[in-house]
């Protein structure tokens, strides 16, 4: 496997765990579980766009979009239509986003957030840290003053958009072809440079995933997808919080589809992390490639998404070599069917996985909601997560943002089931719906009978709003990650258990 064209350097173009069985209902004077039927999507009901393919087996489908291509109809039209994860392809690097030490300039990543988050479309952060695309301030400097950089770096942007990103590439491309550390300024500040900047994103933004992003690491036995195997595998042994690795997957001409490839995510997998495919494109976008690839992703659970870097052949990096699923006129390519189809072929996404009596349904949405018994007390624990929808230190105030952690028995972790259906906590705070869109934030608010305080607790185990429709979601498994309404997809991080 051959190293990328140079021109990749300056140019970078830069869910899930194993499902648990999880049911939530409460039945008169205690609680119950009740037996889960699993959700088929009909084997006639393909889905029609990227995302909506992915999304039937817990998985998305992106795209990086340019802020400065918003004004062209044809390109956002597509991008918003196929693809339901979105990555900013140059606005949130370091040179965009603190262009001079301690001045940060969010425009134009908030320009692609926002616009993202209209749609209700999820984001990715791209990237933290990283030896290209430095503010000509930071190439200046070395030692702990690049440290000390870096870590402001870290803490500024993430501060910014803490609790709204899917997740962060933290550090990119950071290893050399044979496996070693890549001599940038960064690595010049000590080798433990990467450990810190994933400490650092932690502490700064405890809801997000964390992930290594890197370029030919899709071969198994090449020297540079071992070195970042074994950083992984120490940070995980250590307890350093990785949550994530990116394999760029830029397929060329001296660099394809190898037959390990889907070892390769597997053994990442394997180490307790999810893998994404981040910045895909394919030399005149292979159809035997693109379908290569996206099966590969559908055959491992913890392979969570595949994102192409860029729309349309024009918006490419590589524009000469058409790599993309849409030519430059906007249409759709012989590459784009066998992807959807690699999709729509996938395992759905089950609510259980020893089902009763199975049968087909159109959508994975949630079974009917169970009529309210009686109050009944306890802890609603995530199915993904094993932690607790807790009210941040105890808060009583409105408008606290719930969240997840530890469970600890505590007022401000119990909750009480209504024949109203409200969930309550502290006898008179209900659990509020500020909003009935995607990421809509979840508080605690004094009850007052509104649908934006109703909830079903459905038989699989999710937890729907009666105003919205949407499920309680969350998107990380850490502590403080931030709880939202999200359309429901079956998925283990949207489905809750009741435990008293």
């Amino acid at each position: 496997m051959t190293a990328l064209p140079t021109a990749h350097h300056g140019r970078n173009p830069q869910r899930r765990s194993p499902i648990r069985t999880a049911a939530l209902t409460v039945a008169a004077g205690a609680l119950a579980v009740l037996t889960v039927a699993l959700v088929i999507p009909n084997a006639n009901a393909a889905a029609g766009t990227l995302g909506a393919a992915a999304a039937q087996s817990g998985r998305y489908f992106g795209t990086a979009i340019a802020a400065n291509r918003l004004g062209d109809s044809t390109y956002t039209t597509i991008a918003a239509r196929e693809f339901n994860m979105i990555t900013a392809e140059n606005e949130m690097k370091p040179d965009a986003t603190q262009p001079n030490r301690g001045q940060f300039n969010f425009s134009a990543g908030d320009q692609i957030y926002n616009w993202a988050n209209q749609r209700g479309l999820k984001v990715r952060g791209h990237t933290l840290a990283w030896h290209a695309q430095q503010p000509g301030w930071m190439q200046s400097l070395s030692g702990s003053n690049l440290r000390q950089a870096m870590i402001d770096h870290i803490n500024g942007v993430m501060a910014h958009y803490k609790g709204k990103l899917a997740a962060w590439d933290v550090v990119n491309e950071a290893f050399n072809e044979d496996g070693s550390r890549r001599s940038s300024n960064l690595q010049g500040t000590g080798n433990d440079w990467i450990e810190v900047a994933f400490r650092t994103a932690r502490a700064a933004d405890p809801s997000t995933k964390l992930c290594y992003n890197d370029y030919n690491i899709e071969n198994w036995s090449y020297g540079k997808t071992q070195g970042v195997y074994r950083m992984i595998q120490d940070f995980k042994s250590r307890g350093v919080p990785i949550d994530c690795v990116g394999l760029q997957t830029h397929f060329t001409g001296g660099s394809s589809l190898p037959s390990n490839f889907q070892t390769t995510l597997s053994s990442f997998a394997a180490l307790g992390v999810d893998v994404a495919l981040t910045e895909v494109d394919v030399t005149n976008a292979s159809t035997t490639q693109y379908a290569g690839l996206t099966q590969a992703c559908m055959n491992v659970p913890r392979c969570i998404g595949i994102t192409v870097w860029g729309v349309r052949d024009s918006d490419s990096w590589r524009s000469s070599e058409s790599p993309l699923l849409f030519n430059s006129g906007g249409g759709a390519k012989a590459a784009y069917t066998s992807v959807l189809n690699a999709l729509n072929a996938a395992t759905p996404q089950p609510s259980q996985s020893t089902p009763a009596s199975p049968g087909p349904s159109s959508s994975p949405a949630p079974s009917s909601s169970p009529t309210p018994g009686p109050s009944g007390f306890g802890r609603i624990v995530g199915a993904q997560s094993g932690r607790c929808i807790d009210v941040p230190n105890a808060s009583q105030t409105n408008g606290t943002r719930v969240q997840l952690y530890d469970c600890n028995n505590q007022a401000n972790q119990q909750w009480t089931y209504t024949s109203s259906k409200q969930l309550t906590v502290y006898g008179n705070k209900c659990l509020d719906a500020a909003g009935s869109g995607n990421g809509a934030e979840i508080q605690i608010y004094s009850c007052n009978g509104q649908t934006n305080q109703q909830w079903n607790l459905n038989s699989n185990g999710t937890i729907t709003g009666v105003q919205s429709g949407r499920c309680l979601d969350v998107w990380s498994t850490a502590n403080g990650a931030r709880v939202q309404i999200y359309d429901c997809n079956g998925q283990a991080n949207q489905r809750f258990s009741l435990v008293s």
